[in-house]
């Protein structure tokens, strides 16, 4: 996510704190709030996705969501 994003939805929390916040910034606000949620799964995600498990034996064993 971009940095000037990041800035905006600090930008509009301070807003918030100081009062209400307009229609159009609350959805803006909720709409970056979704994105950067979205970013930090998908790259949480990608990071289990890469993460294997050497058990002693010297064996590699991949991580697979539950039900596959």
């Amino acid at each position: 996510m971009e940095q000037a994003k990041i800035d905006r939805i600090n930008e509009l929390a301070r807003k918030a704190k100081a009062g209400p916040l307009s229609d159009d910034e609350q959805r803006e606000r909720a709409r970056l709030r979704r994105e950067y949620l979205d970013a930090v799964t998908g790259n949480l995600q990608r990071q289990l996705d890469n993460l294997v498990i050497v058990h002693e034996d010297g064996s590699r064993q991949t991580f697979r969501k539950k039900g596959d």
